[in-house]
């Protein structure tokens, strides 16, 4: 076995904008929208590359300063995401959600086609590029709980989110807590 050099590529533009949950950091093409990160812990992934704006950055900062604002319900923003068939597929069927409106990981793979691949939806929510854009925080286990985020600071960033937009959950309490 060889080892190959790992090719990292950098985004060409980047802004940060400032939200209830923390710094967002959205990345673009220039055409597009390429990911948005949540800040964890205080810290973003690339937090050590300089700001560079573009037209369509500066309407993704606008359209989510109104969703945290409570004025937007949706978003009409350009996205090129990188990731597999069955990725996108899940993706686009997050993207089909309303404000307010929840899914749980068995009903998008019904959707999807694969009926019993529950993790593997799991896994594709868990990895969508663009989260709140892509809502993947309106997904829940069939009896409402949050099984988990990988967003920001994970289950309470999720928790905000749902409670954002009034979508009834229920949050499981570890013992001893």
């Amino acid at each position: 076995m060889t080892n190959r050099p790992v090719t990292i590529s950098l985004p060409d533009y980047l802004v940060r904008v400032p939200s209830p949950i923390g710094m967002l950091e959205v990345t673009s093409d220039g055409e597009a929208i390429t990911s948005l990160s949540i800040e964890r812990d205080g810290h973003l992934p690339l937090e050590g590359l300089p700001e560079k704006s573009t037209p369509v950055l500066d309407e993704a900062a606008a359209q989510l300063a109104e969703y945290f604002a409570g004025e937007r319900r949706d978003f009409d923003l350009p996205l090129k995401v990188a990731g597999t068939d069955f990725q996108r597929a899940v993706w686009n069927e997050l993207s089909a959600l309303e404000w307010g409106e929840v899914a749980s990981y068995g009903s998008i793979g019904l959707a999807t086609g694969r009926p019993t691949a529950g993790r593997a939806v799991g896994g594709a929510v868990g990895a969508n590029p663009v989260p709140i854009i892509v809502p993947c925080h309106r997904v829940l286990a069939t009896d409402g709980k949050i099984t988990g985020y990988s967003g920001g600071n994970g289950i309470p960033t999720k928790v905000w989110l749902l409670d954002h937009e009034g979508i009834v959950h229920k949050t499981v309490v570890a013992a001893g807590v």
